[in-house]
This record gives C-alpha cells, sequence and structure tokens, in this order.
C-alpha cells in the first residue's frame, strides 16, 4: 500500500511512517518544515522514521531539505517539501502518485499560539485540509483519516468525554479550526463518499515530543536547574497517551478502513488515565532525580481545565488497547531526552 502522510517530520508523524516503513508499505511525507519550532528537530525526525543517518553537515534551511531528500529517498520513501496551504503543487503530488490513503496529520498546532494568529489557523487547519478532500475526490482516493484533539471538548463538564458529547462551545481559535476539520470531512464523506476516521488525540508524549510541549518543556527546565511555568493550582488533568499507543491507534484505524465501506467515524485515543499537573511534574522530578524549581501562575486562555478519555469505542471498533501508563512513559520519555 501507499500511504500519503501530511506532517510526516513532525512528532506523531515520524513514528507513524517509521512503523509503515518497517510494515514493508510505501510512505510519500509531504511536510513544510514551518519554523513554530527549531526545524532542525524535524530533520532529525525524518532520519531517524527512515532509519537513514547520514554524516553530513546543514548550513541553509533550501540546502537541508534538499538533503535531507537526498539522503531518504528510497523506492519505499519519499519526501516533498510542500505547504497544504498550495493546492496546485498538491495537485502535482497526486498527479504522480498513486495514493491508497491519506492519513493528515499536519496543522498549526498550539492553543495559545492560535489566540494570537487565528486566522493563520483557519487558513492552514481548515482550508488547508479541505485542499487534501478536494483533491482526494479529484484523483479518486477514498480513505482518510484525520488528526483531530481533545482540544474541542472545551471545558466539558461531564467526564470522561465521549464522542457522542455536544462539542458546539471550543475555548480557543485551535480548537474550533479541529472542530471545523470534523463537520466539513463529514461534508466530504456525504457527498463524495470518502471513507474517514478522525481521531481524537488526548495529550500525546514521548520520545521526539515537541519542545514547546510540557512535557518536554518541563524536563528540559527541570534538568536545567531553571524555573518551570506552572499555571494554576496543580489541579488541571489531562488524559496523557503515550506515542507507542498513538501510533497503535492509527494503524489499527487504517485496518479497519481499508476493510470498510461508507465509514465515518469520530473517535478518541486516549490512555483513560488522568493525571494532575501537580503529579506530572513530580513523576518527572522522580525521573530526573531533581526537584523542579515552580514559578506559580495564572491560568492562561484557552486552556481546558481537564480532559478524560472514554476510550469505549476505540476499544470496540478498532481493538485499541493502551498498554504504556504514565509512570512508565515518562521514564521512556526521560531516558530519550538525557540520551539525545
Amino acid at each position: 500500500m501507499t500511504y500519503l502522510v501530511t506532517g510526516g517530520s513532525g512528532f506523531i508523524g515520524s513514528h507513524l511512517i517509521e512503523t509503515l516503513l518497517k510494515n514493508g508499505h510505501s510512505v510519500i511525507n509531504i511536510d513544510n518544515f514551518d519554523n513554530f519550532y527549531d526545524y532542525s528537530i524535524k530533520i532529525i525526525n525524518t532520519l531517524h522514521s527512515t532509519q537513514n543517518l547520514p554524516d553530513f553537515s546543514f548550513t541553509t534551511k533550501e540546502l537541508d531539505i534538499k538533503k535531507l531528500q537526498k539522503a531518504t529517498e528510497s523506492n519505499q520513501y519519499r519526501l516533498y517539501y510542500q505547504d497544504i496551504r498550495d493546492k496546485k503543487s498538491l495537485s502535482e503530488l497526486f498527479r504522480n502518485h498513486q495514493i491508497d490513503l491519506v492519513i493528515h496529520l499536519a496543522a498549526l498546532a498550539g492553543v495559545r499560539p492560535s489566540i494570537e494568529k487565528p486566522l493563520e489557523y483557519e487558513e492552514v487547519n481548515v482550508r488547508g485540509t479541505m485542499n487534501l478532500w478536494e483533491l482526494c475526490n479529484e484523483f479518486g482516493v477514498k480513505k482518510f483519516i484525520c488528526a483531530s484533539s481533545s482540544s474541542i471538548y472545551g471545558n466539558n463538564e461531564k467526564t470522561p468525554f465521549s464522542e457522542s458529547d455536544i462539542v458546539d462551545q471550543p475555548i480557543s481559535p485551535y480548537a474550533a479550526t479541529k472542530r471545523c476539520g470534523e463537520i466539513l470531512g463529514h461534508v466530504y464523506h456525504s457527498l463524495y463518499n470518502i471513507d474517514m476516521i478522525q481521531l481524537r488525540f488526548f495529550t500525546v508524549y514521548g520520545p521526539r515530543q515537541r519542545p514547546d510541549l510540557a512535557i518536554h518543556k518541563f524536563t528540559k527546565l527541570i534538568s536545567e536547574n531553571k524555573e518551570i511555568p506552572f499555571y494554576g493550582d496543580g489541579s488541571t488533568a489531562r488524559d496523557y497517551t503515550y506515542i507507542d499507543d498513538i501510533i497503535e491507534g492509527i494503524i489499527k484505524s487504517i485496518d479497519y478502513l481499508e476493510n470498510k465501506n461508507g465509514v465515518y467515524e469520530i473517535i478518541n485515543l486516549g490512555e483513560s488515565e488522568v493525571i494532575t499537573l501537580d503529579k506530572m511534574v513530580s513523576t518527572i522530578e522522580t525521573c530526573l532525580k531533581t526537584s523542579a524549581n515552580r514559578k506559580l501562575l495564572p491560568m492562561q486562555s484557552g486552556d481546558v481545565l481537564n480532559t478524560n478519555a472514554d476510550i469505549t469505542k476505540a476499544r470496540q471498533l478498532l481493538g485499541y488497547q493502551p498498554s504504556t501508563n504514565f509512570q512508565n512513559g515518562i521514564k521512556k520519555f526521560v531516558e530519550w531526552f538525557l540520551r539525545k
């Protein structure tokens, strides 16, 4: 099978591509290597995901990408430096490759940055995604997996969060764009028979996690004996999901789509284990054998108070069964962080 993965050089995407290649599939990776964080991290992710670690130096961004494309290119893998807002270039890619299924992970991420740049988030997360659906329809690609987010639940008072909950009150532009993606996805499924699964990811962490996310940021600051920004009283909580469990959920979603027709599903992928901010920090402290210096700050606009996934549907439809608890996951993450 040939899979198109958008955002394939990011945290989740690089792990997914690594698994797909190991399973013998062909992969097309499109990523725009944006400046949301140091793009060299994505270069390293790409090299690891393709198991290709050449010894060459990087100078300019343009040269980096060209070298990276050459270093990783094979009959099984192609990397394209591509922005999903550029429909014309995307069209050429669809024209030149026979694509069996799209896994769409690319997005402008982050709740707080979306408050500062809401129109850019709409351009990428809504219109960019629509470009992909338009091209899937034009070129006959009938299977599509889309990354949604637990942030669409907002401050839902009912827990655990279920796919049947009403989610029409997001509290950030990022969450709103993800909800728009779910709604528009159903339109393309209904009009053009594109089988689709929308996966609501719950706070994914593990090796290669983005450096702006709390676990990575806190681990770095604590290891350097620097202050960590500690928002609220520590009682906010997240359903943290280890990267291996998320990849298992995506692979099982691929299998489900390939064996079913007439599919449109929204599915939670979480750990079903809720961890408070206070416990998250103390677990990192234990693994690092170092105490954190907490800088107490008020809650931030757009942040939800807690997330908690009901994964009954994922278990029933996909056979999804997360296996890494938070303590073991943080231990693995810290081990990776200390040796990278």
